[in-house]
């Protein structure tokens, strides 16, 4: 045979996924034409028709979308709305490539195989027609070539590959659609060499009880012919059962049934999977041979009840998800598939959707791994017509059949189905998964997109019909997948009918233009395709950390530890088939320097060990206990980190053991001295003096107008300034107390005071009491009220030019937006200066983003160059900072909203923070994501902020 190197490097590379087979006679040998993926490819001659580096013969490797390889024109399938382009790109592509066929070889079935390729594509070999064009650009197809080889010698493949199809059908179904239209063959093209008596096709239904039902398609079978089947559990070479069955001659298709003993079920959190091997037999020979991996499982979908996996409810934790990588375009490799499916499992998915049916080697991993798919046929908003419509469903049943991680059948995308082919799916699949329009509520499935958290009239949740929302969660920039989840899936699982939803999408879709020069490298045509999780390599976004808390199927009730904390926590079984026992949990006392903030940090462990876990059925609650050791109490956070049966992380997650008062003691650094401070009150302004810091107040406004140490000014200035209330200087007072020079600033409206002082070694603390007085009393039972407050605190100015990091005791790493807050930890956490934007600043996306809103901050260091450095603390509970603003994306499209508003300034201490929308204004969202009011009685003492400040210089 021949390309023998190349054969063997597959083999090693992809035995367990492509099953690339060894040249024995009664197998289907499978051989490379092209490469084995895009980080693999093989050179073929080409040449485009149009565009970059066209109408001449070069090369070009295979796989590839010819965009990406520096052909051609790129073009986003919105070319027709947004970019205002009268037509998409058109060229066409002419592949030309020569190999050998063995001698050996004749009298055999050999089948030349295309993975996909856009869109059209014509093939010749020797200069002969394999067969009719193929319409469409993700489905495998295959031409019987036995024919046209030419045995003991070369052969010359041709193909001629159209970018725009001439079925305007095709066209309106895969190419005037939200994403990249690319051209070229960019998954494999291999050759199948096969006995002449052949087992040509076999479709499985495999039972979680070891019944098996198969139905073969047979070739050119002889007379005294038998199938012999057999399993092996995938990594083991022990036959678990065998049977055998009488073929007749010329039989052509065929149904089989058997059961096989000792069965373990497939399911996401169990993805057990056999071997199951058909032999064609004559006369004690084995003719020909496949083997099918296989996965043992029971599907059940029951309208108004639910959807059933091995007798239990199940819920699809799921998310959306292109093929696609910025350097290949939608030519990927069994290396991303195994990243991208960890990526959900570590994300806590347990289901995954396409706008067309993925690479073989995707849906292997989610067999393997344990995911549920949702497999389907293209028609973003347009459907194929029933010709071609008919052609691609059976050539995409007929590849993906046996997948036990396809649980249902996709027809098309909203609007983008055929009704008259539906009955396609089932007549080809023995196991009779349902076909749902996706979002459509068809057939007894709601499948509806985007829905309001008030959904609806007779639907979803007030409905009678089984829910689950295709789409949901739309992630454009730091929008939606994790902001306002909570409450989203908190709202559906009140309904017994509730069957999972999928987020809108895995990672943003942008590619690398090699056709642009200068320092933007990579396109999602702005706001249209900066809509994901990830960024485009995988880069994980807030929102990731998120949804992998949210969806943990460990919940833990909520919980402060106090005095009173005698180590019980009650968690809660989420899986749909695990006991809890089946997983791990450690737990970690964690105790940091208290000379954190002034130094480089080395958190020391006072405590951790194992924690022993009930058995704890899926929807079940019950407690577990970590020991409170004698110096439990000198710690500052408990981590408890849970992992499945497999070893992979569940989550980590954190409490506090200590409140905001113990950390700025604690924190923040007294020194000794013997110093005395000084009160300037001037008619204009008042200064709090101590030997080693100055702060200036303007006596009308009450902000601090200067602020200087040993060094010079330190620019924290303007500030405090109200957010989300309206404060005027009513007086001002001063004194010493306590050799502390003290400043109180008596306020009229939301504010009542703030008390200023500065101790003698530099501190300085503001207290202060808002929200206090009830005003005129005029309102509902004599109380003031305002309502739709999304922003409430104080705010300075400070120049972001210079900054350099930051270092903070809270939780973190990554901001949040109010309906975004899980996700984060507590911990020590420092993070660099980065202008950072999810969604656009591919060329350098540094995660976590530096600015933006910080969750339950307690004590935190800002580096910046001169003498712009500062230590901020906050004794309060509950006290989000905001540290500067995000920078807006710069190609945005009208109405994408990358964020909220945020208030003046540039630092602010907060007590409410907006919340970040999803697609849906934030009046569709649940009550989380809603803006606060404000409801004040005499009698009320008001709201207490207490913050620390130092502003001294650092010593060694």
């Amino acid at each position: 045979m021949f390309f023998k190197k190349s054969l063997q490097a597959a083999a090693a590379l992809f035995l367990p996924f492509l099953c690339v087979i060894n040249a024995n006679a009664q197998q289907t040998n499978k051989v490379f034409l092209s490469g084995t993926d895009f980080e693999h490819p093989v050179k073929w001659d080409f040449m485009c028709t149009a565009g970059s580096n066209s109408k001449q013969w070069s090369k070009i490797n295979v796989p590839s979308n010819w965009e990406l390889e520096g052909f051609g024109e790129y073009t986003y399938g919105r070319w027709y709305k947004e970019l205002n382009q009268k037509e998409p790109s058109k060229e066409e592509g002419f592949y030309k490539h020569e190999f050998q066929i063995s001698a050996s070889d004749k009298g055999k079935t050999i089948y030349i195989v295309f993975g996909a390729a856009m869109t059209d594509t014509e093939v010749k070999i020797n200069g002969k027609s394999a067969g009719p064009i193929h319409q469409g650009g993700f489905y495998e197809f295959k031409y019987d070539i036995s024919s046209l080889l030419n045995y003991g010698g070369n052969n010359v493949l041709e193909a001629h590959v159209s970018k725009h199809s001439a079925n305007n059908s095709v066209n309106a179904a895969e190419r005037r659609a939200d994403w990249w239209l690319f051209g070229g063959i960019y998954r494999p093209v291999w050759l199948e060499i096969m006995a002449n008596e052949n087992i040509a096709h076999v479709a499985v239904d495999a039972k979680m009880d070891g019944t098996l039902n198969a139905v073969l398609d047979l070739q050119n079978i002889a007379k005294n012919s038998i199938l012999a089947v057999s399993i092996t559990a995938v990594g083991s070479d022990k036959v678990i059962g065998t049977h055998s069955f009488d073929v007749n001659a010329k039989e052509i298709k065929k149904s089989i049934s058997m059961q096989f003993p000792d069965i373990k079920p497939w399911s996401p959190e169990t993805p057990n999977l056999y071997n199951l091997k058909l032999e064609l037999v004559q006369n004690g020979k084995t003719i020909h041979e496949v083997t099918e991996r296989i996965g043992f499982r029971t599907l059940e979908f029951t309208k108004k009840d639910g959807i059933y996996v091995n007798g239990k409810k199940i819920i699809m934790k799921g998310v959306n998800r292109h093929e696609i990588w910025p350097e290949s375009g939608r030519s990927t490799s069994k290396r991303l598939s195994i990243m991208d499916v960890n990526l959900l499992k570590d994300m806590n998915m347990n289901a995954v959707r396409g706008h067309y049916p993925a690479d073989s080697h995707f849906l292997q991993v989610c067999d393997s791994l344990g995911i549920f798919v949702l497999d389907e046929l293209a028609g973003w908003q347009n459907s194929y017509d029933t010709e071609t419509g008919s052609k691609l469903v059976k050539e995409m049943v007929s590849r993906d059949v046996n997948h036990p991680s396809i649980i249902i059948w996709d027809n098309g995308n909203e609007g983008g189905w055929n009704y008259k082919i539906d009955s396609i799916f089932k007549d080809l699949d023995p196991q009779k998964r349902i076909v749902i329009h996706p979002w459509s509520d068809f057939d007894g499935w709601d499948a509806h997109h985007y829905p309001a958290y008030q959904t609806g009239i007779h639907r979803f949740v007030n409905g009678e019909n089984v829910f689950f929302p295709t789409e949901f969660m739309h992630a454009t920039y730091d929008n939606g997948g994790g902001a306002g989840l909570e409450d989203f899936w908190s709202h559906f699982k009140e309904s017994p009918l509730f069957a999972g939803g999928f987020i809108w999408v895995f990672c943003d879709e942008a590619v690398k233009r090699v056709d642009w020069t200068g320092k933007e490298q990579f396109d999602s045509k702005g706001s249209l395709a900066a809509d994901g999780i990830l960024g485009p390599h995988r880069e994980k976004e807030g929102s990731f950390y998120a949804i992998k808390e949210i969806w943990a199927p460990i919940q833990f009730a909520p919980l402060s530890i106090t005095s009173k904390f005698d180590g019980t926590f009650f968690i809660s079984n989420y899986y749909i088939f695990s006991n809890l026992n089946s997983c791990t949990m450690e737990y970690k006392v964690v105790k940091a320097n208290k000379d954190a903030l002034y130094a480089k940090n080395e958190n020391s462990i006072l405590d951790k060990g194992k924690i022993e876990i009930p058995s704890i059925e899926p929807g079940e609650k019950a407690k577990i206990k970590i020991p409170v050791s004698a110096n439990f109490f000198e710690g500052d956070w408990v981590e408890i980190t849970a992992r499945d049966q497999h070893g992979r992380e569940i989550y980590t997650w954190t409490w506090t053991i200590h409140k905001g008062d113990y950390f700025a003691e604690k924190f923040l650094l007294k020194k000794e001295t013997k110093a005395k401070v000084s009160i300037k009150d001037e008619a204009t302004s008042v200064s709090l003096i101590s030997k080693d810091v100055q702060v200036s107040f303007d006596k009308k406004s009450g902000k601090i107008t200067e602020v200087k140490n040993k060094n010079g000014i330190v620019p924290l200035t303007n500030g405090p300034r109200p957010i989300g209330m309206i404060a005027e200087v009513k007086s001002v007072e001063t004194a010493v107390e306590n050799n502390a020079a003290v400043c109180v600033v008596n306020y009229i409206g939301g504010i009542k005071k703030i008390k200023w002082t500065m101790t003698a070694d530099g501190r300085l603390k503001m207290e202060m009491l808002a929200l206090k007085d009830a005003g005129a009393n005029n309102g509902f039972d004599g109380a003031f009220f305002q309502d739709k407050v999304d922003a409430f605190g104080i705010t300075f100015d400070f120049p972001e030019q210079g900054v350099e990091s930051m270092k903070w005791f809270g939780k973190g790493p990554y901001h949040v937006w109010k309906n975004r807050i899980k996700g984060t930890t507590y911990g020590l956490w420092e993070k660099e200066y980065n202008q950072t934007i999810p969604g656009e600043s591919f060329e350098n996306m540094v995660l976590p983003e530096f600015k933006g809103y910080h969750a339950n901050f307690y004590a935190g260091a800002l580096k910046a160059k001169d003498n712009n450095s500062f230590k901020m603390f906050a004794a309060s509970e509950n006290v989000f900072l905001r540290l500067f603003t995000p920078d807006l994306p710069k190609n945005a499209f009208e109405g994408a909203y990358p964020q909220p508003a945020f208030p003046e300034g540039n630092i602010s201490f907060m007590y409410e923070i907006p919340a970040m929308r999803d697609f849906k204004p934030i009046e569709h969202h649940g009550p989380h994501s809603q803006p606060s009011s404000i409801r004040i009685k005499s009698g009320d003492e008001g709201i207490q902020m207490n913050l620390w400040f130092d502003f001294r210089v650092a010593t060694k």
